[in-house]
C-alpha cells in the first residue's frame, strides 16, 4: 500500500512539473511578442515624413520671369528674361541679378568682330583664369539660341567666401557671347555645380533678343 502510494506521488508530482512549465514557456512567448509587436507599430504611424525640399541652388519650377532692358551703360540695344524678384546691382556696363547662389550677369561691350571659339580660348579663357578662384574645366562651342549663333564657354570656379558663414561653394558657368554690328553681350550664368538649373538657364539664354 505505501509503494503504490508513493508511485502516484511522484507520477502527481511529475504531471505538476510539466503543467507548470509548459504555462510559463506560454506566458514568456506572449509577454515578448505581444507588446513589442504593438510598440513597433505604433513608432512607425507617429514618425514624421521627411521634409522635401530642393538641392542647393535649384531655381524653383514656378520661377517667373520678367523682361529686361538696359536704360543705361554703354549699350542698350537689347533684351531678356531674367528671373522675377532677384536682387539688382549694377557696375559700368555690367548688370548683375543675383539670388541666394545663383547670379545673371550682363555685360555690354564695344567689339570690332563677332567672337569666335578660337578667340574666346585665346582671350577669354586666360583672363578667367587669372581671376575666377580655381579655375577649371574650360569648354568652347557654338550653340544656337533664339538670338542665332553664340559662343558658349562653359567652365568652373570657386566662389567667394560668404561673408556671413564663410562658406565657399564650387560654382558651374555658361558663359554665351551675342554679337551684332560692333557690339557685344556677355552673358553669364551661374550657380552650384551639382544644382539642376539646365531648364531655368535656357529660358534666359534663349530669351535675348537684339532691339
Amino acid at each position: 500500500m505505501a509503494a503504490h502510494t508513493r508511485t502516484f506521488a511522484v507520477v502527481g508530482l511529475t504531471l505538476v512539473a510539466a503543467v507548470t512549465a509548459g504555462c510559463s514557456g506560454s506566458g514568456s512567448h506572449t509577454g515578448s511578442g505581444g507588446p513589442a509587436s504593438g510598440s513597433t507599430t505604433v513608432s512607425g504611424q507617429n514618425q514624421p515624413a521627411p521634409t522635401e525640399s530642393n538641392p542647393p541652388g535649384d531655381i524653383p519650377d514656378n520661377q517667373v520671369y520678367v523682361s529686361y532692358r538696359p536704360t543705361g551703360g554703354t549699350f542698350t540695344g537689347f533684351t531678356l528674361k531674367v528671373p522675377e524678384g532677384w536682387a539688382r546691382t549694377s557696375q559700368g556696363g555690367t548688370t548683375a541679378f543675383t539670388d541666394k547662389l545663383n547670379t545673371v550677369r550682363i555685360t555690354a561691350v564695344s567689339a570690332s568682330g563677332a567672337p569666335t571659339a578660337g578667340s574666346v580660348t585665346n582671350a577669354v579663357v586666360p583672363q578667367l583664369r587669372s581671376h575666377v578662384p580655381k579655375f577649371s574645366s574650360p569648354k568652347v562651342s557654338e550653340v544656337t539660341r533664339q538670338a542665332g549663333r553664340v559662343v558658349l564657354l562653359t567652365y568652373q570656379g570657386d566662389s567667394a567666401k560668404d561673408p556671413v558663414t564663410g562658406k565657399v561653394v564650387r560654382d558651374a558657368f555658361e558663359r554665351y557671347a551675342f554679337y551684332r554690328a560692333g557690339h557685344e553681350v556677355d552673358l553669364t550664368l551661374s550657380g552650384p555645380v551639382k544644382a539642376d538649373n539646365v531648364d531655368p538657364w535656357r529660358i534666359v539664354s534663349d530669351s535675348f533678343t537684339w532691339r
